[in-house]
């Protein structure tokens, strides 16, 4: 394999390896309705049904399959920059409350507009487009100095960003294993279908995938390789700008992430004859989705990614501020769906 993979070029075996990990994720999480807007919200209203099973499925998947590439010396700690690098605490607070509100605001994470964009619905690319404008405005643009602000009000060496350290050997295998126990617990006694569960244990595996890959092709690379897998806010604004300003397409990992999913997703939405153009009415409004993008957006970039990014990816290497911004992104997404909706749609 990495004879075969000599006769191209570092961006080039990047963009595909992304792009075999983005049409995985973007098909099956299309078919799984993996939403952790929609698990958040039944989680809140006391009511933890087939869609909170659903992400439980996708997070524990990742967490075991990624812990036990560590374990097999498959995906070295120090390679992940999520445990090796300084991270802001400030910034996974501040950033996952203000993504937890955007996706509620905007009804999908990243991700899910994403999905969403490539099977018809205009509401989600108009989300998803104001998501990556004010993600690069944050990364690069006029909001930078504000993020790169709030990032430094609290900070973590990379040493103490591993969770797993705090924890007795096999601790994350095992609490991988608990939720994806309580996992099927949930979907049997919500009759949630078989072909759904499956869906979130792909798209949980995709995860894995994407560090197994990044990290096989740094090992046999003679290029510096950066290991990660998917991601949304960063490279959908990457994507977007290349698009806008090179006039040669760059290849990247990030960016086969971005085009895999939505291929993905629309291969997946097409074949299943659920393709179907969806506009903005009086009834969804407009306001609130851009609202509610631009919060995610800056949030996002904040928070050191979406609730993929940072909450599942990140989650998955058992990284400290990536739990945390998971965190408040449930909690705030908990609160502004008690203010905006449940009291509107249970009256």
């Amino acid at each position: 394999m990495p004879e075969f993979f000599e006769q191209f070029t570092s961006e080039e075996v990047a963009l595909f390896l992304g792009l075999v990990t983005g049409l995985i994720f973007g098909a099956f999480a299309q078919q799984s309705r993996f939403c952790l807007r929609a698990a958040c919200i039944e989680f809140w209203r006391n009511k933890p049904g087939a869609k909170f099973s659903i992400w439980l499925f996708t997070f524990s998947t990742a967490l075991i399959l990624t812990q036990l590439l560590m374990l097999n010396g498959n995906l070295e700690k120090s390679s992940i920059r999520q445990l090796v690098t300084t991270g802001s605490m400030s910034g996974a607070i501040l950033g996952g409350t203000l993504f937890g509100i955007g996706m509620v605001m905007a009804r999908g994470c990243a991700s899910r507009l994403l999905v969403l964009s490539a099977t018809g619905n205009l509401r989600a690319l108009v989300a998803g487009l104001v998501v990556t404008i004010v993600s690069q405005a944050a990364l690069r643009g006029i909001l930078s100095p504000a993020r790169s602000e709030a990032s430094s009000w609290w900070l973590v060496e990379g040493s103490s960003r591993d969770l797993s350290m705090y924890l007795p050997e096999y601790g994350a295998i095992a609490m991988g294993v608990l939720l994806f126990i309580a996992a099927i617990y949930l979907a049997i006694k919500n009759r949630t279908k078989g072909y759904y569960q499956f869906g979130a244990v792909v798209v949980g595996g995709s995860i894995a995938l994407g560090w197994g890959l990044t990290s096989w092709h740094a090992a046999n690379s003679f290029d510096i390789i950066a290991v990660k897998s998917v991601s949304f806010t960063g490279p959908s604004a990457d994507t977007l700008m290349a698009l806008i300003n090179e006039p040669e397409f760059p290849f990247s990992f990030d960016i086969g992430i971005v085009l895999g999913v939505f291929a993905g997703s629309f291969l997946a939405s097409w074949l299943t004859k659920e393709f179907v153009i969806q506009t903005f009415t009086e009834q969804t409004g407009l306001t609130r989705y851009l609202v509610g993008a631009a919060l995610m957006g800056f949030g996002g970039m904040l928070a050191g990614g979406c609730a993929v990014g940072a909450g599942v990816t990140g989650g998955a290497v058992m990284a400290l501020t990536a739990w945390v911004a998971l965190f408040f992104m449930w909690l705030s997404a908990g609160i502004t769906d008690r203010v905006l909706d449940y009291r509107r749609e249970t009256a």
